[in-house]
């Protein structure tokens, strides 16, 4: 074995260990927590009215499965040939906030009753309420740029929706508000040195080592592009956007110094 493919696995493994331990502290300060759950939930039970993926499944399958309409199913979930949906992802298969399923097999109609609608029309006006007085759109000041030497830049178009929280371990990056199939980006150039899913609670994950101080995590992914040991550059595609634990298409991105998480929005322009 070559020194240069020991020094290879050893970088790797580092990065590993580095993520486990993180996910560890997570698990043991999340015991007898009466808050918020921890972000690292991309993989988690599916929420109600969804369905988690399994390899094997067809969208044809799926909607015989819970006797809705196949063209129903595809619009709830913005789906267009060739249909191609993912293990691991999430489908709605119940209607959306607020609409009817006309094509439910057998021609029969469902609505929420009134009091279900009640409830959730509270539930996402707190939920709009917690996110526009905790995040913002795309804001940065930059300070930490100039003292990492990199060109930083955003690794996907969209809404930031929860911002980092220094001394928050649920809060350890930013979540951006994507689109199904996106590409996400490399933040800047580097080495891939962890591709896959491995890492409870991130989904698909990507992390890329930029130096000897800084990596770029990038979860929550429907679909990976590269492979450890790939060699990127800045602002090429490595991922696709694919879904948390509520559904909703989101990129969890982390930027961490010596190990350590610190607030993206802090290097991103």
């Amino acid at each position: 074995m070559t020194t240069q493919v020991v020094a290879w696995r050893v970088m790797t493994w580092k990065a590993l260990l580095l993520f486990a331990a993180l996910l560890l502290v997570l698990s043991l300060t999340g015991c007898g927590s009466t808050g918020p759950a921890p972000v690292y939930d991309a993989y988690g039970p599916a929420p109600a009215g969804y369905y988690r993926i399994r390899r094997g499944d067809t969208l044809h399958k799926i909607a015989g499965r819970h006797r809705v309409g196949f063209e129903t199913l595809a619009r709830w979930n913005d789906l267009g040939p060739p249909y191609r949906i993912y293990a691991g992802s999430l489908l709605r298969v119940e209607p959306p906030q607020g609409a009817r399923s006309a094509s439910i097999r057998g021609g029969t109609k469902t609505a929420k009753t009134t009091k279900t609608k009640t409830k959730q029309t509270r539930a996402t006006r707190k939920n709009t309420h917690e996110t526009s007085t905790s995040t913002s759109t795309r804001k940065s000041d930059g300070s930490g740029k100039a003292v990492s030497g990199l060109q930083w830049r955003w690794p996907l178009e969209g809404k930031v929706v929860q911002r980092f929280r220094s001394g928050d371990r649920t809060r350890q990056g930013i979540r951006i508000v994507g689109r199904s199939g996106q590409k996400v980006l490399a933040a800047e150039a580097g080495t891939v040195v962890y591709s896959g899913s491995g890492l409870k609670g991130y989904g698909n994950l990507i992390i890329v080592k930029h130096n000897n101080s800084y990596l770029s995590a990038y979860g929550f992914n429907r679909r990976l592009l590269v492979s450890e040991g790939a060699t990127v550059k800045r602002g090429q595609g490595v991922a696709e956007v694919g879904q948390a634990s509520d559904g909703k298409y989101r990129l969890h991105f982390e930027i961490r110094r010596n190990g350590t998480a610190v607030d993206p929005l802090k290097y991103l322009p």
